[in-house]
């Protein structure tokens, strides 16, 4: 089956099938936030991209296969209503932006900057510091070295502009500067975008409203 990235709570997940990754996308909770279970296809090693609701249904997901990480994209509660039923239920490692680790409820096992790797099993994801949004979002890259690249943003990055910097205009420009510079810059437009809420979209996708985001100042 065609992977589409459109997901609905109560419904069926997404997957994803690439060479060395596979990637399963779920919608829990009240305001519709993804969740990305992602397992190494060489080890079976998992890994969780936020753990925002609905323990029942990621631990469902998860499976017997084990948890080697929950990755928390942001500090804002809707992004780990679940973490701490499903680090409880797996044992896994957590995982969050240092400048935001504070403020989630569960022990940050580690802290990570701009730059740095996450792996588990054979995969490996890059941490991108993105500020606006909150202090110490991150985004997630995972680097396809049979395909092109693969982004998971968090808050920051949605079809159709950057996220919510509630109406702090330094806070946009640090967020649109840091989205541009940090993701639009570097990567192809065939990158495929995997955000916190909502379908997916690409860079190319994207590109072409830049300036228009930069003027309307969100």
């Amino acid at each position: 089956m065609t992977y589409h990235g459109s997901v609905k709570v109560g419904g069926a997940p997404a997957v994803r099938e690439l060479a060395n990754l596979m990637i399963t996308k779920v919608a829990v909770g009240p305001y519709d936030n993804d969740a990305y279970l992602l397992r190494c296809r060489a080890t079976d090693q998992q890994l969780l991209i936020d753990a925002a609701n609905d323990a029942s249904t990621l631990i469902t997901l998860v499976g017997d296969g084990g948890l080697a990480k929950v990755i928390t994209t942001h500090r804002h509660q809707d992004h780990w209503q679940a973490l701490a039923e499903v680090v409880a239920h797996t044992g896994a490692t957590t995982v969050a932006g240092r400048a935001d680790a504070e403020a989630v409820p569960v022990p940050t096992d580690v802290l990570v900057d701009d730059g740095d790797t996450i792996a588990f099993g054979a995969i490996e994801l890059r941490a991108i510091h993105l500020v606006g949004h909150t202090e110490g979002s991150i985004a997630l890259l995972y680097d396809d070295p049979k395909g092109h690249p693969h982004l998971f943003t968090g808050d920051c990055l949605f079809p159709g502009g950057v996220g919510n910097t509630f109406g702090d205009p330094a806070a946009f420009d640090r967020l649109i500067d840091d989205v541009e510079h940090k993701l639009f810059d570097p990567l192809p437009d065939e990158t495929w975008v995997y955000p916190g809420h909502g379908n997916d979209t690409t860079l190319g996708a994207e590109r072409p409203a830049l300036t228009e985001w930069r003027e309307r100042r969100w």
